[in-house]
């Protein structure tokens, strides 16, 4: 059976008007028709990470078995936990074998472009229909100029905080600075309510703190030309004023994944997270932590010496392996989920969690249904990504992927290693990448 834009209306016959704004119908209208019919007998496994928002998950396979009505395809979603993700994807890219389709992480497609089928002419078809993509999830899925994934959502990271904790310690208001920010941690730790921030490999939260450590400070791994420049001045700043932050952290955040801070916040162990709206969410949604979710605040990260915010934020992709089976199918599932009445709707139920990657969806009502969710309304179009200030490639990917700034700041906050050699350890490490 063959997945039409019929098919498609079809399905969507029900959808609220009050949902498509005037941007996305005249959008609409003027997009080229696309549609990709499924090959005989055609089934598809998708393997994506594991949810911290509910909501995501199922609006994710409520859109699914829709798919499955209108084209007879059926399709199987697995999960796994965030860090097994990168070394699953790596895997079945290698070894040929494995998901059709998979969620992978940030600059990931760059390791292994030519394992995965090219999607220009459906990203370029829903680009011209949505308004186009936001140029930092762009570039993560793009290489040589063409879509080798579709940029799928980014996990927008904010500071998650105890508002009475916060006045308790003797500010009426959130700092905006780096250093008003230290303040508060150091009267948060003597007031018996620490912060915790991750310095453990957690693939979203260790990557979004290191990173906004180092360039808020102005360091950066590499130059424009991708020359290795995480050792210097900028940096050792950086590394000093989290060995100050550290101080005042719940123990144990060295060890962290993206899970713990999550845990600890709602436990009530530390009074600030910097995490994505999922803490909020499990709160809000809990009648035992209703309490806690009337206190809970978010705003943007603290903006650093450099004078701008400076924040990387976790992008996903969605990709198809070339060895897939059914190419024609795997299309046609990633265009009917892209469209508006699937994607719409799924942002919505992700509450805040994923942000659109095509611009024509940022009028979503997502963003301002709760205050705690407009910090995390703009993390497509804010977002740094990595490999700053290089080109993405197999290099920055690779080092992302060995937690090479991660284990820096680790390193020196726990005194494993001196400021000086820690950069030096890091420099070796990212070498080893940007010189092959």
């Amino acid at each position: 059976m063959g997945f039409t834009r019929r098919d498609l209306l079809k399905t969507t016959a029900g959808a609220s008007a009050s949902l498509m704004v005037p941007s996305l119908l005249t959008l609409r209208a003027r997009a080229q028709d696309l549609s990709f019919k499924p090959e005989e007998g055609a089934s598809l496994r998708l393997l994506r990470w594991s949810p911290f928002v509910k909501g995501d998950e199922e609006q994710w396979l409520a859109n699914t078995k829709k798919f499955t009505e209108a084209t007879g395809v059926e399709v199987r979603v697995d999960k796994e936990s965030w860090e097994d993700i990168r070394p699953k994807a790596a895997v079945a890219a290698n070894v040929g074998s494995g998901p059709d389709l998979m969620f992978v992480w940030f600059d990931d497609p760059h390791q292994y472009p030519d394992k995965l089928l090219e999607v220009s002419d459906l990203a370029n078809y829903l680009g011209g229909k949505y308004g186009g993509w936001y140029d930092g999830p762009k570039s993560y899925a793009t290489r040589d100029g063409q879509f080798v994934g579709l940029p799928l959502a980014t996990i927008g990271n904010a500071i998650v905080y105890r508002d009475s904790w916060v006045k308790e310690a003797g500010f009426s208001e959130f700092p905006k600075t780096t250093d008003k920010f230290l303040e508060l941690c150091q009267a948060l730790q003597k007031s018996g309510h620490p912060v915790g921030f991750t310095h453990g490999h957690g693939v979203g939260d260790g990557n979004n703190y290191a990173h906004w450590l180092l360039w808020s400070h102005g360091g950066k791994m590499v130059d424009e030309k991708g020359t290795v420049t995480i050792n210097s001045p900028e940096t050792q700043k950086a590394i000093e004023y989290a060995m100050e932050l550290y101080k005042t952290f719940i123990p144990g955040t060295e060890g962290w994944l993206d899970v713990n801070n999550n845990r600890a916040f709602l436990a009530g162990e530390l009074s600030v997270i910097a995490n994505g709206i999922s803490a909020y969410y499990s709160a809000k949604n809990d009648p035992k932590l209703a309490e806690i979710a009337k206190d809970i605040r978010t705003t943007n990260l603290p903006v650093g010496p450099v004078g701008k915010p400076v924040e990387l934020y976790q992008v996903t992709s969605a990709v198809i392996f070339k060895y897939t089976k059914y190419p024609n199918a795997a299309k046609a599932y990633l265009q009917f989920m892209f469209e508006e009445a699937q994607m719409s709707e799924w942002i919505t139920k992700s509450s805040g969690y994923c942000c659109q990657t095509l611009k024509a969806f940022a009028s979503n009502p997502v963003w301002t249904a709760d205050p705690a969710n407009a910090p995390y309304a703009k993390a497509s179009e804010t977002l740094r990504p990595n490999g700053y200030a290089g080109p993405l490639g197999y290099a920055s990917a690779a080092v992302m992927a060995d937690y090479v700034l991660v284990d820096m700041f680790a390193e020196a906050v726990t005194g494993q290693q001196t400021p000086q050699a820690a950069m030096e350890r890091a420099e070796k490490r990212a070498n080893r990448y940007y010189r092959v």
